[in-house]
């Protein structure tokens, strides 16, 4: 039997995720399968491919961190961040994420109709006339995150998944060598890109955030420590990316990277004359991050955290009802940033451009088919705590932490100057 800082039930209580699962008012609860396994494992993965000691860098807790920093705690039915729930249709549940204003003002057209009022209500009112699947493509036809969410982990398997499973990874080009550390062109946003990118900035690498003036990363408007600890010691490029000017200085940055993150939908970048499979043939490591993958029938699909962990069935239940309940915080996003680091440093260390097509939802999904947790029960203690029981051991359920920043993020174009020879 593992020891309780190796079984899965432990690792969820230890790294946060535990204390913001479940109702205010009601106990933390255990999530499906190994979240905090599954960080563990792709941290010491990534710790062996760059020769990293693993006291340099972060563990489960990260899990947490997000969270840590702005000060949530467990809410559910609503998301630990408040912007996902999930509600029911006339034959199974659906995931709706209104993160974005203009999400919550597509709320008319999505219903058809609309006073002004609660959107969420309106929304619930709505989803409970509408077949799942119906009320998810209208959903995604607006640009709005939404998802069917499975009866079990991982679910049935669906034509994306299909889609995914017939794949075949090419290799690109030998990587150039200059004898610099990599260069890291950082072109995603909110938190599983730039997670990636810090753990990378970590273990040495050059690490440029391109964004924007318009459009900066959604992040930078949350808590200021976690867009700070994330970003602290990287370069940070503004670019008009609808001028010629901004685009010719986007295509001279990835020739030069040995690394491309990105989070867009594959023809964003396109439609700008990016193209991942020439960038791989020179050697280039390119790092896609997306909901559901670069290519097949789902790959328009738009989803954060919350909505495509649920997607993965990586929910709760509640104990009085069985109704399905978000799983700690976005756990699809630092799931899929850890998942995208170890990747990141496997195809660097072999020495060949690579096109790796992360999805998040395969990454949650591996995450909610591992092997779960023991039974158990959850006592709360005296002092107001909660504590988790096996027939073996205890333990207890810890708050999220987060660590503390090293320093300021850079402000938005700082180094604009030093990376496209422009002040502005």
């Amino acid at each position: 039997m593992p020891s309780p800082a190796e079984s899965p039930l432990a690792g969820w209580a230890a790294c946060g995720g535990m204390a913001l699962t479940g109702r205010a008012d009601g106990p933390p609860l255990a999530s499906p399968g190994d979240p905090a396994g599954a960080v563990r494992r792709a941290l010491a993965a990534f710790a062996a491919d760059t020769g990293t000691a693993p006291e340099r860098l972060p563990d489960h807790r990260l899990l947490g961190e997000r969270a840590a920093s702005a000060g949530f705690g467990r809410r559910a039915p609503r998301s630990v961040g408040g912007a996902f729930r999930i509600l029911s249709c006339k034959d199974g549940p659906v995931g709706v994420s209104l993160a974005r204003p203009t999400d919550v003002e597509l709320v008319p057209a999505l219903i058809e109709d609309g006073d002004g009022g609660d959107p969420w209500a309106a929304v619930t009112g709505w989803a409970a006339g509408q077949v799942a699947a119906d009320a998810v493509g209208r959903a995604q036809l607006l640009g709005i995150p939404a998802c069917s969410v499975p009866a079990t982990p991982g679910g049935a398997e669906d034509e994306q998944a299909v889609h995914r499973a017939r794949q075949v990874t090419a290799v690109g080009g030998p990587r150039r060598a200059n004898g610099l550390p990599p260069l890291v062109v950082d072109l995603s946003a909110l938190w599983a890109g730039p997670l990636c990118a810090h753990l990378l900035g970590l273990t040495g690498a050059r690490v440029v955030k391109v964004e924007s003036p318009d459009r900066p990363d959604g992040a930078r408007s949350g808590p200021p420590a976690f867009y700070d600890l994330l970003h602290t010691g990287h370069a940070s490029v503004s670019l008009d990316l609808t001028s010629p000017r901004g685009r010719d200085a986007l295509l001279r940055l990835v020739e030069r990277a040995d690394v491309v993150l990105e989070s867009s939908r594959s023809r964003a970048l396109r439609r700008m004359g990016v193209l991942a499979e020439e960038a791989v043939d020179r050697g280039t490591v390119w790092t896609s991050i997306t909901a559901y993958g670069r290519s097949g029938p789902w790959s328009e699909r738009v989803g954060f955290g919350d909505d495509v962990a649920a997607a993965a069935g990586l929910v709760v239940r509640d104990p009085a009802t069985g109704e399905p309940l978000p799983c700690g915080d976005a756990l699809a996003d630092p799931l899929t940033g850890v998942a995208a680091a170890a990747a990141t440093a496997a195809a660097l260390r072999e020495g060949h451009g690579r096109l790796i097509d992360l999805a998040m939802r395969d990454v949650a999904v591996s995450a909610a088919t591992a092997p779960g947790p023991e039974p158990h029960t959850v006592r709360r203690c005296p002092d107001g705590t909660w504590r988790v029981e096996t027939e073996h051991t205890r333990f207890p359920v810890r708050a999220p932490r987060a660590r503390s920043p090293q320093g300021p993020a850079p402000a938005l174009g700082a180094d604009n100057a030093a990376f496209t020879g422009d002040d502005a």
